[in-house]
């Protein structure tokens, strides 16, 4: 691989990477507002970290069956 197609590689990431991180900020202040609606101020932490486990749990099940997919398809899973 040249050394253009090296950066032009590595640019395609930084820049999916970057705007993945914009996006995953944009949903959680969409999905903080929307749990607000439903947990009014002043319930303590517990809806917070509730809310982190869902999440949380969420994307790992998303993440291992993208790894599934990936194996499936012939590439290679990065997890």
């Amino acid at each position: 691989m040249s050394d253009r197609a090296t950066y032009l590689a590595t640019m395609i990431s930084l820049s999916s990477a970057a705007f993945g991180v914009i996006a995953a900020l944009a949903w959680n202040t969409a999905i903080s507002d929307l749990i607000k609606q439903f947990l009014p101020a002043g319930k303590g932490l517990l809806p917070e970290f509730l809310y982190a486990v869902i999440v949380t749990l969420l994307g790992v099940v998303v993440m291992v069956n993208l790894a599934k997919l990936a194996e499936k398809s012939g590439g290679k899973s990065a997890i």
